[in-house]
């Protein structure tokens, strides 16, 4: 699936939630359903802002709190509804949720270490990551196909979500998707529909995306 829906010009911007009391501990979140710390609410409203500059078209979300709190305060100030969708929660990942990077090698040491190495694992009992980009990129593509030609789609989620979800619309084979670095808190990373299909604009962003001035776009 490499997602290329009929028009032109469309662009998806997928938005990792704010802080959170466990990302500042190291523990896995997975599907808990952990609120936002005072700073994560900030992170929001601030990176909210700028989003709004881009003036979407529509806003999906996880139905997980961080990323419900994270949605409404775009949703704030650009008056849009937000669509909220379960499939677009963090992988779950069964025994290791609640527990810090310390804790999982401690407990499920060769199960983690070949999470490391790169192997499709079921961490902790819970999901692989091709399931959760099964699960998670029909529901980009779906709301992505009743844009406007030139619209844009803010989807709020998680940090693996997103990165499995980028992968499958970048066409890229699971094994690759490791390359695409983490997103920082309430950063973003941009696609943007070509001639053949999605594009990678932005990674990890937490400033406006400008134009590509140059030979190679």
């Amino acid at each position: 699936m490499n997602g290329r829906p009929g028009g032109r010009g469309r662009r998806l911007v997928l938005w990792r939630h704010g802080q959170t009391a466990w990302n500042v501990e190291r523990r896995f979140q997975g599907t808990t359903d952990i609120e936002l710390t005072g700073t994560g609410v900030a992170q929001a409203r601030r990176s909210a802002r700028l989003l709004a500059a881009l003036r979407p078209d529509a806003i999906v979300a996880s139905d997980l709190s961080r990323a419900r709190a994270t949605a409404a305060e775009l949703a704030a100030v650009t008056g849009l509804n937000v669509a909220h969708h379960a499939e677009l929660r963090e992988t779950y990942a069964g025994a290791w949720q609640g527990l810090t990077h310390e804790e999982i090698a401690e407990r499920h040491g060769e199960q983690y270490a070949a999470w490391k190495r790169g192997e499709p694992v079921r961490r902790g009992g819970g999901e692989l990551e091709t399931e959760v980009a099964d699960r998670a990129a029909p529901v980009v593509l779906a709301h992505a196909g009743k844009l406007p030609d030139g619209g844009t789609l803010v989807v709020v989620s998680h940090g693996g979500t997103i990165r499995t979800t980028i992968g499958r619309l970048l066409g890229l084979e699971a094994r690759s998707w490791e390359a695409l670095g983490g997103l920082s808190n309430c950063c973003w990373s941009v696609l943007g529909e070509g001639a053949r299909g999605w594009r990678l604009l932005e990674h990890n962003a937490g400033t406006l995306p400008e134009p590509v001035l140059g030979d190679d776009d």
